[in-house]
This record gives structure tokens, C-alpha cells and sequence, in this order.
């Protein structure tokens, strides 16, 4: 009884600050996101994630949300900095023609109907040579080739710890977790010091230590095993500088 009564509220379409907040994260001026953004037009809301409220599964009338499957690729994240505290969109890939979209408050398990906007920002927005998203500093910026001549950025922001790549034929910024990334890192540096393998931390506290090649093979053998960006083939490693005698000095001192 419990669940038809839940049931009965879908499927139902976006309400008006739903679309306004999709719209945001998924910018019309690039191609990659203005795809999803057809999809509001034609996609209706089927019910709710299994992350509970906030959570919803967008797809075709007629059809059932698909709970059952892992949970997809983050597509476009932002959040809203208010006066109730932050508010977060996500947007995930769609699957099985269905998207999963959570709108979230992190202070309450319901966003509240009237709140005042202090800033937003989305890494939906974020373009090579820009600074990063959310706490506005300088990035490490690794410019990455394809061998069928596409190019990508891979982008490191050392004070927020994140890390996502930018397409450049899609303009999606496409989030990286870090974890994963660094442990393609260690084995790539054949690193097997667990004080220092199993420290995702280091990426960022020691970013300087690793060349843009050590970066760009770590993301190409993580790419490999499980595909976040679709490389349209695979990443030339440009070799990386030979350090002088003055580099290998301070890079030892620092080590130590």
C-alpha cells in the first residue's frame, strides 16, 4: 500500500526550479551537455533513485526507473552556496535511456522552498587556461593528445583535490576519481611503499614531483579499465623533460 501511494506521484514532469538548475549544469553553448539538455524536453521524471529523496531517474513515459544497475559516470556537477547551506546537482551519463539527476541540500534531507543565493559555480563551466570552479585558484593543466588527433585536458586542483578532463570536441568536463587515478599512478612509478601507494593525498600535496607523461599514462591505464572519457583511440605519451642536475638535487631533498 506504502508504495503505491509513493507510486502514484510519477511519472510527472520537471517542476520549474528542477529544469532551471539541470539547465545550468548542462550549458547550451556546448555540444556534450546541449545533448542532455534534449533530453529534458522529451524525458519525464519515472520516480525516485535509490539515493531517496532528492534523487530522481528521468526517462520515457511508459517505462520503469532501473535501480538495479551501478550507478553511472557523473555527466555535470555544480553547487549552490545559500544561506541554509550548500545545495549540489549532479547529473549522471544516461543508461538504458535514463538519467539520473540528484538535487540535494548537504544540511537537510529536502531542499528548502526559500533561500538566499550567495554563489554557484559548476565545473560544467570550466575551460582550459580558467581557474578553478570552486575555490577560484590557479590548476595544473596537462594538455593530452589522441593519436586520431583529438585533444583533452587533464586539470589537477591541488586545494580542492580534484581532478577532472576536459574534451575538447564534446566541451564536457568529465570528473576523475581520484583514488583510482592514483593507484594507476603508484604501479605506473612502480611505487610499493603502502605509506605512499595507498596515500591518494599525494597527488596533490607533491603534484610537482609527477611529469605531464607520469600524468598522462596514469589517466590513459585508468581510462583502459574503465572508460570515463571515450579518447576516439589512444593518448600519445610525449616524453618527459630531463631534469637537471639542480632538479634532481632539490627533487631528492624534497623526497626526503
Amino acid at each position: 500500500m506504502i508504495a503505491q501511494k509513493t507510486n502514484s506521484r510519477y511519472p510527472r514532469q520537471l517542476t520549474t526550479r528542477e529544469r532551471e538548475f539541470l539547465e545550468w549544469v548542462l550549458p547550451a553553448e556546448r555540444p556534450g551537455y546541449r545533448r542532455y539538455r534534449g533530453f529534458l524536453d522529451t524525458m519525464v521524471v519515472l520516480g525516485e533513485g535509490r539515493r531517496g529523496k532528492g534523487d530522481i531517474i528521468l526517462g520515457y513515459s511508459g517505462d520503469t526507473p532501473d535501480t538495479a544497475i551501478s550507478l553511472p559516470p557523473v555527466l555535470a556537477y555544480g553547487m549552490v552556496e545559500t544561506n541554509f547551506g550548500p545545495l549540489s546537482v549532479t547529473v549522471r551519463e544516461n543508461y538504458g535511456d535514463q538519467v539520473d539527476v540528484e538535487i540535494v541540500s548537504h544540511r537537510a534531507e529536502e531542499l528548502p522552498q526559500d533561500f538566499e543565493e550567495r554563489r554557484r559555480w559548476t565545473y560544467s563551466a570550466w575551460k582550459p587556461g580558467a581557474s578553478c570552479p570552486q575555490c577560484e585558484k590557479p590548476v595544473r593543466e596537462v594538455m593530452m593528445r589522441s593519436e586520431s588527433g583529438e585533444t583533452f585536458v587533464l586539470a589537477v586542483c591541488s586545494a580542492d583535490r580534484r581532478l577532472w578532463v576536459f574534451d575538447s570536441a564534446t566541451e564536457i568536463n568529465h570528473l576523475i576519481p581520484v583514488t583510482n587515478f592514483y593507484n594507476e599512478l603508484m604501479m605506473q612509478k612502480n611505487v610499493r611503499d603502502p605509506e605512499v601507494a595507498l596515500d591518494s593525498t599525494r597527488l596533490f600535496t607533491q603534484l610537482g614531483r609527477f611529469s605531464d607523461a607520469d600524468l598522462t599514462h596514469a589517466f590513459l591505464t585508468y581510462n583502459k579499465l574503465k572508460i570515463k572519457v571515450d579518447l576516439r583511440g589512444s593518448l600519445v605519451i610525449e616524453p618527459g623533460k630531463k631534469l637537471s642536475l639542480g632538479q634532481r638535487l632539490r627533487k631528492f631533498l624534497v623526497q626526503k
